[in-house]
């Protein structure tokens, strides 16, 4: 691999690490800890590791899209995939720190769609980067179910 091709990998593995740093400073913490959850969650420790995954197939996924005449003819793809990191770092912010299940479930609908956006454009320009985005969309759309539950449990009183 190039250097040039090193650099850019980087910067894509960079970026997702920049979306990752919300669910780095906003940890569940004790307000979490007393919300009610369905049996089905899986446990804590899981959530780390399953993301670094993920994190690291959606930077290189949009790596190999970029690579693509060096992300030119692309343009609309990459800023579909920006669009889709913001939204993947703002859903820790509205549940983790605003506390608002009921928002970041909405939240997260937005980033799934935006997810499958990513999917579908990118294609196109290189399949493999579509496909390797499969297993983060269906764990969004088991965290987007989650989310859901968390929030019908808690709806009844304060969950502030």
């Amino acid at each position: 691999m190039s250097v040039e091709s090193t650099v850019s990998l980087a910067v894509f593995v960079f970026a997702c690490a920049a979306a990752a740093t919300p669910g780095i400073v906003f940890r569940p913490g004790d307000w979490y800890r007393a919300l009610a959850k369905p049996s089905w969650r899986p446990p804590d420790w899981l959530f780390g590791p399953v993301w670094f995954v993920l994190y690291l197939c959606i930077a290189v996924s949009g790596w190999l899209v970029w690579r693509v005449e060096d992300g030119h003819g692309a343009s609309l793809a990459l800023t579909v995939y920006a669009v889709h990191l913001v939204l993947n770092g703002l859903w820790s912010v509205v549940f983790f720190r605003l506390r608002r299940p009921d928002l970041a479930f909405v939240e997260i609908v937005c980033l799934w769609f935006s997810i499958l956006a990513t999917m579908v454009v990118f294609h196109p320009v290189n399949e493999t980067a579509s496909y390797i985005l499969v297993p983060y969309s269906l764990w969004v759309t088991f965290a987007m179910v989650l989310n859901f539950r968390i929030w019908r449990l808690n709806s009844a009183g304060p969950i502030r």
